[in-house]
């Protein structure tokens, strides 16, 4: 299933490699976020490039352009297949992390944070956003697509909002996959969930699943359990 993307929350290489063998053929791609980038570095990347497999690498950039503009050509010359910047960080931010993938040789995809799929409104509120979740959402959305990323990462409840607003052209990776074939909701920080199917349904590009599927006692069971829950969206 294309559309599902792995996250590889471990501590190790080798754990991650293990899972990649494991899953591969079977899903669409594997997140490396911050946790398993700080341990294992940037070799990580060109290994799982390497054997064909498409990593979407989740640091979430958000420093001044310059910064992140040499941050994106270096996130693609290690063969990271799509990533991610900060919507928060401004339309000359965004522009130029656009640009800088765009001149690339195998440009990846650029898609950028909205809000974060552990923020409600309280929290919102306490950083000083007074708008409602979805209007700031929305909001970062368009600004996203108007600087020319490729898409965003947004929350499952959001999705039907946001593709009336953007249309069905720029992609929407949601994390905050829970309930259903991906299992319970409870023990972890996330607020904003629906289960794969919905956020299919409802219009996502991709779907990231972590724990779900990398804590089960059989990964790879519970990776193809969430592709046949699937299979009745028609994608």
């Amino acid at each position: 299933m294309q559309e599902l993307l792995v996250a590889l929350d471990v501590d190790s290489r080798d754990q991650a490699l293990a899972l990649a063998d494991q899953l591969r053929g079977t899903v669409g791609g594997f997140k490396i976020g911050s946790r398993l980038f700080t341990i294992e570095g940037p070799s990580l990347v060109t290994t799982l490039a390497d054997r064909g497999d498409r990593v979407f690498l989740d640091l979430k950039y958000h420093d001044i352009p310059t910064v992140v503009a040499e941050s994106v050509r270096a996130a693609g010359r290690l063969g990271a297949w799509m990533l991610t910047v900060h919507t928060a960080g401004g339309e000359a931010m965004l522009t130029g992390a656009a640009e800088a993938a765009a001149a690339l040789d195998q440009p990846p995809h650029v898609v950028g944070v909205t809000v974060l799929t552990s923020f409600d409104e309280g929290e919102l509120n306490q950083i000083g956003v007074t708008r409602t979740l979805g209007d700031q959402v929305e909001s970062l959305a368009a600004l996203a697509v108007a600087s020319g990323l490729d898409g965003i990462v947004a929350s499952p409840r959001e999705l039907v909002p946001l593709r009336q607003r953007l249309g069905s052209a720029p992609l929407i990776v949601t994390p905050g996959i829970r309930g259903g074939a991906a299992g319970a909701s409870g023990g972890d920080d996330q607020q904003r969930t629906l289960d794969p199917a919905e956020a299919l349904n409802a219009g996502a590009s991709y779907l990231v699943v972590g724990r779900p599927i990398i804590a089960a006692a059989d990964p790879l069971a519970a990776a193809r359990a969430i592709t046949i829950a699937c299979q009745t969206t028609g994608r």
